[in-house]
């Protein structure tokens, strides 16, 4: 694995982090192909039900990485499908919590965005500052904070190169939680375990469900909803959920 991303394994979750420190984890190509092969390697492992992606405490990620940007032409970007992987991330079965510390800027906060939750330290500050340098945000971040935030402030973070501070981000919607600043990455691996140690089929199923609701109106998402509902009752584990709660005991989830 690249030594551009960092894996720890803390088995039943795992642990991403970016390491460019002296670029602040801007996204380079390198990076960011070292991070989803990372993140697909661990989706395929049963023993790891939680993902957790950071950076430092400084930064989760600037944004992109600028120099690589400028040299690329329209078409190369369109046929190497660079901005595909914020979407492969996206697409992972297994949920992801960001651990967001320090600067979240660009196609960090769209990487951020394409986890299922963030933990946010008190210093964390989000933006797409993308418009300031001639573009605009290419990976979900104009669909994305849109959808987490509304109309309104969205299009002032986008248009006018707003940050928003983690208290901000937190009352609008966008994170799930603000922690102090030296709690960025406990907080996100405990929250990390928290998913873990619920039935795994079940929070994959949860995880579908939920964001599908961003996808079509309440009637087909309610719909499918049902559906999932139905796929988990199947599942082993709902077996085992369901005895283990009226034998007042623990259940052993097997992710089946």
């Amino acid at each position: 694995m690249s030594d551009l991303v960092l894996v720890e394994r803390e088995e039943p979750i795992a642990v991403v982090l970016l390491n460019r420190p002296k670029q602040l984890n801007a996204l380079s190509d390198e990076l960011m192909g070292a991070l989803v092969e990372a993140l697909r390697e661990l989706d395929g492992d049963e023993a790891i039900r939680c993902i957790v992606v950071g950076g430092s405490e400084r930064a989760f990620a600037a944004g992109a990485d600028i120099a690589q940007l400028a040299e690329a032409s329209p078409i190369e970007m369109y046929y190497q499908r660079r901005v595909d992987r914020w979407d492969e991330i996206r697409a992972l079965w297994t949920p992801l919590v960001a651990a967001v510390s320090g600067f979240c800027l660009g196609g960090g906060c769209e990487l951020a965005m394409a986890c299922d939750l963030i933990v946010a330290s008190e210093t964390a500050r989000f933006g797409q500052p993308e418009t300031g340098l001639g573009l605009i945000p290419g990976a979900g971040g104009t669909q994305r904070l849109t959808r987490a935030v509304g109309k309104a402030l969205a299009i002032d973070v986008i248009l006018s190169g707003r940050f928003l501070t983690a208290t901000e981000a937190l009352r609008a919607g966008l994170v799930a939680r603000v922690v102090a600043k030296e709690a960025w990455l406990d907080e996100a691996k405990r929250v990390a375990r928290d998913i873990a140690a619920k039935g795994p089929v079940a929070t994959r199923l949860a995880k579908e469900a939920v964001d599908r609701a961003f996808e079509g109106p309440l009637t087909l998402g309610v719909e499918y909803e049902r559906r999932l509902l139905y796929l988990a009752l199947a599942s082993e584990d709902a077996k085992e959920g369901l005895t283990a709660f009226l034998e007042k005991r623990r259940p052993e989830f097997k992710g089946r």
